[in-house]
């Protein structure tokens, strides 16, 4: 087993360095695929002398593709956007790229694939995202049929982008905005449970051809959220409810923005729960029981508090 060798496309991002973290520990031989290999020199010392090599990878391009995945046993695909401009569309990363790494696996002979999606992955959503992640879970198993899927709920932990962000806004706005009033309910999880969940797929040939649903021990609110949060970082803020048509308004002008905050289709998104369905397997199938936000918020929020900087 020490000999297993897997590719990892979007190793060196926030889902991704706990992933190389929890198969370096299982003795996997990990290949980092990412488009500027030089910022994944960090992951190297998780693993020892030789273990983890980052690659350059352009998941547009079949050859570059192909060169990454040439000799591994197993493909983890981790990459997605939140946001689509130009050549990094929804289209081209979620769907085109995920099934140029799918066909690049079958065709190397990788006998284990497992593709990230998200909650939420529809067809028929009204929201361009869950469109194209639906649209990349089809593609993949069209040319991979045992591929394995996972579909998270919101991901949190000390690198998280959603979390940090209202952190951030709370520590200089005085209010904080609740789009479509703060119904939509999430259901949060720890990246380092997601993390042991894709490793523990590929032990167990047995998830090959499933669909996981994984999401944290609580329901709640986007309302309850921002609330939770506020009392992690020790701070009072207005939290203002507004309306879809408003926040679909001014995500018209910051959605041009080279970084945009929020965009029209992340407001699309918000109108449905990002919760797991009971369809499909999830962590209790894997024996794995997911971590409260109790346990992992006070580590790396704390810092946004007044004077924590001291």
């Amino acid at each position: 087993m020490a000999n297993r060798s897997v590719t990892i496309f979007g190793g060196s991002g926030f889902v991704g360095r706990y992933v190389v973290q929890q198969l370096a520990r299982r003795d996997w031989v990990i290949r980092v695929a990412a488009r500027r290999p030089a910022q994944a020199q960090f992951l190297k010392p998780l693993g020892h002398v030789g273990q983890i090599t980052p690659v350059a990878a352009n998941i547009r391009d079949d050859a570059s593709v192909a060169a990454c995945i040439e000799g591994s046993d197993a493909v983890v695909n981790l990459v997605g956007i939140l946001y689509s401009k130009g050549r990094q569309s929804f289209e081209a990363v979620h769907v085109d790229g995920a099934k140029r790494i799918a066909t690049a696996a079958r065709n190397a002979g990788a006998s284990r694939l497992i593709q990230m999606s998200a909650l939420g992955a529809n067809q028929d959503s009204i929201a361009d995202y869950a469109r194209s992640k639906a649209g990349g879970e089809i593609a993949v198993r069209e040319a991979f049929p045992g591929a394995t899927i996972v579909r998270p709920s919101i991901i949190f932990g000390p690198e998280d982008s959603f979390f940090n962000r209202f952190a951030g806004m709370a520590r200089i706005a005085p209010a904080l905005p609740l789009i479509g009033g703060g119904k939509t309910r999430f259901q949060p999880v720890y990246v380092g449970d997601v993390a042991a969940a894709i490793a523990t797929m590929l032990d167990k040939p047995e998830t090959a051809g499933r669909t996981y649903e994984l999401g944290g021990p609580e329901t709640l609110d986007f309302r309850a959220l921002m609330e939770r949060m506020l009392v992690e970082i020790d701070r009072r803020r207005v939290l203002v409810p507004v309306p879809f048509w408003a926040a679909s308004l001014k995500a018209s002008f910051l959605g041009l923005l080279p970084v945009p905050p929020l965009t029209r289709d992340q407001v699309r998104l918000l109108r449905s729960d990002n919760i797991v369905g009971g369809s499909q397997p999830g962590f209790a199938s894997l024996g794995i029981e997911p971590t409260a936000m109790t346990a992992i918020l006070p580590t790396y929020l704390r810092r946004y508090r007044r004077g924590a900087q001291l």
